[in-house]
């Protein structure tokens, strides 16, 4: 007696082998990108992708690997001091941040304030796509544990560097630093790194290469913080170089 066909149940069984190869192929990612440098991030293919449909086929998302040994100390301090100052201590979210963030956007619903650290950055950076949905950054919190458990602090950071996008097409610090300062990023100065991190909020909209007003501000805030914070000792400190 053969059963009958039951759409629900085809569907539930369709979900759940999508989940299973999703699940596999994150988890191998995180397993591979430990220690293999990261080719290509979603965000860079979503862009390419996007330009190609878009017919900009003069755009190219464009990354140079390197190493933390070949990047400037003064890079991942003022990414650190931009973006998460409480990077070497949590374990992938900063609650108190969360709260924060929370209060705020319930209090200013047209203006949005987020609270995501550099592993969760990461995370969404390197497997997901661009956006904001509760789907999203529910995968975003597995994706963060995942790699907050095998990977190392230095590693994420490192990983990060390589693949945050900086400009038009510009990602990683490597080709960030040789489209705007002409150098490797092992020789950034601490103000430049400071200038770009200043764009990360929204590479798009502020320019490393013509910085606004408010970028300038912003640089000035992130080289006072990168001071307080304790300099490249820090990043000694914390086993990030």
């Amino acid at each position: 007696m053969s059963r009958k066909f039951s759409p629900g149940a085809w569907v539930k069984r369709l979900l759940l082998r999508a989940v299973v190869i999703l699940a596999v192929f994150w988890g191998g990612g995180i397993a591979l990108f430990s220690i293999v440098p990261v080719p290509f991030s979603a965000v860079m293919a979503e862009r390419q992708i996007g330009a190609w449909l878009s017919g900009d086929f003069r755009y190219v998302a464009h990354s140079d690997w390197v190493g933390m040994e070949d990047i400037s100390p003064w890079m991942g301090l003022a990414v650190i001091a931009a973006e998460d100052q409480k990077f070497p201590e949590h374990w992938g979210f900063d609650v108190a941040a969360i709260e924060k963030a929370l209060a705020h956007n319930e209090r200013n619903e047209s203006r949005v304030r987020g609270a995501s650290t550099l592993s969760q950055q990461t995370a969404k950076n390197l497997f997901l796509w661009d956006g904001r949905s509760w789907m999203r950054k529910g995968l975003e919190a597995g994706l963060t544990v995942g790699i907050e458990t095998v990977w190392s602090k230095k590693r994420i950071l490192t990983v990060y560097l390589n693949i945050a996008e900086f400009g038009d097409g510009v990602f990683g610090v490597e080709a960030a630093s040789q489209r705007y300062f002409n150098k490797p990023a092992s020789r950034l100065s601490l103000s430049e790194a400071a200038l770009l991190a200043a764009v990360l909020p929204n590479p798009i909209r502020y320019k490393a290469d013509a910085p606004s007003g408010y970028v300038r501000s912003r640089q000035a805030w992130i080289m006072r913080q990168m001071r307080q914070l304790g300099g490249e000792g820090f990043m000694e400190r914390n086993a990030l170089m």
